[in-house]
């Protein structure tokens, strides 16, 4: 009786021990999924995706913690799995929104481009047109300037024709005062030849008076 009451308090204190280690066990599970749901619930870059995921494992785990003995491999299952989609969820919302937010970036950046090859297009346009006028003003410029020239070449050549005429009529007028002043000294030559001689003869008529082509003198 003796070794049998000893048997019976061994095993009791095994189912016991057993008991205890299955406790620590499934404080150890629910432990290390609650630990993981928090930290994603806390990550500030996750967290704030797929909360109902997140709501449905926290209800797994606290199924699993109210599982008996039989039901706990089950619940422990499902509880991994609903910790573990919350977190992937999570993860392709996330990702999800990262590749929106990249083509949006790229359609703003497509968009950017467009606006900056219209407004190099727009300056093309205004350099070119600029340049046409300037080359339009400058051959307006280099036609009046011709015109300029041509005007003062002709203004040139009448001055200088005018010139030639003046100098034409000046020589002929010196030619003639030279005549003249022959004449005159001719005149007074012979005008002192007759009074060195006493003659009483009336003088001759003035030799100006006589037509210079005419005169003896003349040359």
């Amino acid at each position: 009786m003796k070794r049998l009451a000893q048997l019976l308090a061994g095993a009791g204190l095994v189912l016991a021990m057993l008991g205890a280690a299955h406790a620590r066990q499934d404080d150890i599970d629910i432990n290390r999924l609650r630990g993981s749901l928090d930290q994603l619930s806390n990550d500030p870059s996750l967290g704030h995706y797929a909360l109902s995921e997140q709501a449905r494992a926290r209800e797994a785990i606290r199924t699993l913690d109210e599982a008996g003995r039989s039901d706990r491999a089950h619940a422990l299952y499902l509880a991994e799995r609903r910790v573990d989609l919350a977190k992937t969820s999570a993860q392709l919302q996330d990702a999800q929104v990262k590749l929106n937010q990249l083509d949006r970036e790229h359609d703003q950046i497509l968009l950017a481009n467009s606006q900056r090859e219209a407004d190099m297009a727009r300056l093309e346009l205004a350099r070119q047109r600029l340049q046409n006028q300037l080359a339009q003003e400058e051959a307006a410029r280099l036609q009046q300037q011709g015109v300029e020239y041509s005007q003062q070449a002709e203004q040139a050549r009448a001055e200088a024709e005018r010139a030639r005429k003046l100098a034409a009529a000046q020589s002929k007028v010196a030619k003639a005062a030279r005549r003249e002043a022959a004449l005159a000294a001719q005149a007074a030559k012979a005008m002192r030849e007759q009074m060195d001689d006493g003659g009483t003869a009336v003088p001759a008529p003035a030799e100006k008076d006589k037509p210079a082509g005419k005169h003896p003198g003349a040359h």
